[in-house]
This record gives C-alpha cells, sequence and structure tokens, in this order.
C-alpha cells in the first residue's frame, strides 16, 4: 500500500526518482514495472496537472475493469481514450527513477518540482503548482461534497 505525500524532482531528461521507502515494495510486487498514465476526474476527462503511476499487477486489474465496459457508453470511451489511450510502460531503473514520456509530461504540465502522492494501489505525480490549487481548493471546498458512500466508515 502506498502512503504519503512527497516531493520530488523531474530531472532535465524527464526523470523521477521513487522515494526509497517504496523501491523494495515496487521490486517486491512488479519486478520494477510500472504504467504511467493521465489522471481523470469526476468528468472522465484528464485532470490538470496530475498522472497516475501503476504497479504492473494493479494496472492489470485496470485494464480488465476498463475492458468490460460498455463499448458504446460515451463514459467509457473517454476513460479508454485518456486512460488506456496515454498508457506508457515504465521500468524503475537501479536508481528508483523513472522516465515520464514527453508527451505525458506536457499532456499534465510538468515541471522540475513534483508531488508525488500514494494513493493505497497507485501513486499520483502532480506538478507542483496544480497540487497547491487543488489542495486549496479541496480544504476550503463545499462543506455539502457526497461522502455517503464513506460515512459508514470510523476513523
Amino acid at each position: 500500500m502506498f502512503r504519503g505525500v512527497t516531493a520530488i524532482n523531474l530531472d532535465a531528461k524527464g526523470r523521477c526518482a521513487i522515494p526509497t521507502r517504496y523501491r523494495d515494495e515496487l521490486q517486491d510486487c512488479c519486478e520494477r514495472q510500472l504504467v504511467v498514465t493521465v489522471a481523470v476526474n469526476e468528468r472522465c476527462v484528464g485532470e490538470p496537472g496530475c498522472l497516475w503511476l501503476y504497479p504492473l499487477p494493479e494496472w492489470d486489474k485496470l485494464e480488465l475493469t476498463i475492458s468490460k465496459l460498455p463499448t458504446l457508453d460515451k463514459m467509457a470511451g473517454k476513460l479508454r481514450r485518456f486512460v488506456i489511450g496515454y498508457a506508457t510502460e515504465a521500468e524503475m531503473d537501479a536508481q528508483g527513477r523513472i522516465l515520464l514520456p514527453e508527451k505525458l509530461r506536457k499532456f499534465a504540465r510538468m515541471e522540475k518540482k513534483l508531488i508525488l502522492v500514494g494513493q493505497l494501489n497507485k501513486f499520483e505525480i502532480w506538478n507542483e503548482v496544480s497540487w497547491n490549487a487543488k489542495e486549496d481548493e479541496w480544504m476550503s471546498g463545499d462543506q455539502d461534497d457526497d461522502l455517503s458512500e464513506v460515512s459508514n466508515l470510523s476513523f
């Protein structure tokens, strides 16, 4: 399980280093084989400033789920176009770095400063400016957000 928020950097070649605390787990669970793609939001379009990074076994589960969606459904089509269409394999090298493809860096407006956010079975990679803006939005957001699906959880 991946958790926590970590500031990381993008180097001149488009690589970012996965924090040391995750490297052994990524070696064990997927032999450093990852998939990076655009993040989608509630409207099923690319989330500006954010990418998703999946260990390969988790990606395989997501692909299977998406493959079962109705072919003619508009939202399913958007999901396929963004999530599957932009998906790129990314192998973590011996120094713990992954290459973020140029098309994904441009899509998410990735610059030098990034934020890596653990999301249990995957990571989100945010450009720092977008992360800070979203964090502010979430912190000052509408208090009437629908949490009905999680209201039975104990914190």
